[in-house]
């Protein structure tokens, strides 16, 4: 519950000579939305008043105890390793979550190179993540170090992938896998049974695609809740107000950055949450604090973001928290 509830919570915010407030209180949902200008209201955010009080907004305090803290006598594989399935076309995708798993504290990162990408991965990724052609790797899941796999990022719904998953969540180690994209979608078109250890991370497009009969709920959070029943584990639906969804009260990202409206920020944000859960973070609290540190590194960089300026941002943030 929070503190102090205020008006912003709820809305986007504009200059105030441009800003047009249409707001409109109506049995059961609380509607409300910002405009700039004199623009009609196109995309209401919709909240039930009942879910008002059953999300929290995503802040430090909600996750920052729980953050991995580095021992004196760390080892790379105390830290976790963490598994991330490469695209065989969009190959950036799964570079940028490579790179940024590695920036929030995984102790080894392994990129598994589906056959004929080897080169473009060694020749792209730094020399502290390693590549492992998909042919040569064997099963790579087995590795009882394995902590948290990301599959999905770069790729296009593809059957193959379900096998893929099962496998990874059937491994007693694996903590936590991420499905992202085309891993979210073969997922969702399985209808497999529900399974604590997803963590799933579309953005509102994914979320239409992979549940339709869901859009008819108007309430983002409620909308975002179901779904996780649905999967299991964690739901974290990007979008301007994030929100992430677990056991226990969902967290409602609450910061304006139009910076992270680019090409491939979620595959940072999907590299960034398989990092924390590598770590044993809990997953609930794994995914909003790299919803929260993600948008804070935007936020320092400003205009002219692309996505591969979010991962080296990653460390001056987690310093500023006295990590």
């Amino acid at each position: 519950m929070f503190g102090d509830t205020k008006s912003g919570l709820f809305m986007g915010h504009a200059p105030l000579k441009s800003m047009a407030v249409v707001a409109q209180l109506v049995e059961p949902l609380v509607v409300v939305q910002v405009v700039a200008g004199s623009s009609p209201v196109d995309r209401p955010i919709f909240f039930a008043k009942e879910s008002i009080m059953a999300f929290v907004q995503n802040s430090p305090s909600v996750w920052q105890q729980h953050l991995p803290q580095l021992q004196e006598n760390s080892h790379k594989y105390d830290r976790g390793v963490a598994v991330i399935y490469g695209a065989s076309s969009m190959t950036g995708a799964s570079r940028l979550a490579a790179a940024a798993c590695a920036r929030m504290g995984a102790g080894l990162v392994k990129v598994v190179a589906p056959k004929g990408t080897g080169d473009v991965y060694r020749a792209s990724l730094p020399a502290h993540i390693v590549v492992v052609d998909e042919n040569t790797a064997g099963n790579v899941l087995e590795d009882i170090r394995v902590r948290a796999v990301l599959v999905g990022s770069g790729h296009t719904q593809d059957k193959r992938l379900v096998k893929l998953i099962q496998n990874s969540l059937a491994q007693p180690h694996i903590k936590a896998v991420v499905l992202d994209a085309g891993g979210l979608l073969a997922w969702a078109g399985a209808k497999a049974e529900p399974n604590d250890k997803i963590i799933a991370t579309p953005h509102d497009g994914e979320f239409q695609r992979a549940f339709p009969e869901l859009m008819a709920v108007q309430d983002r959070v409620e909308r975002a809740r179901a779904a996780q029943k649905r999967l299991g584990g964690v739901m974290v639906l990007k979008g301007a107000r994030s929100v992430v969804a677990g056991q226990g009260q969902a967290i409602v990202q609450n910061l304006d950055v139009p910076a992270l409206s680019t090409a491939g920020t979620g595959d940072v944000l999907a590299g960034m949450i398989t990092g924390l859960a590598a770590q044993g973070m809990p997953l609930r609290e794994a995914s909003a604090a790299s919803v929260w540190i993600h948008a804070q590194c935007a936020l320092k960089f400003g205009k002219g973001l692309v996505a591969s300026d979010l991962p080296d941002l990653i460390p001056f943030i987690l310093k500023g928290m006295n990590l």
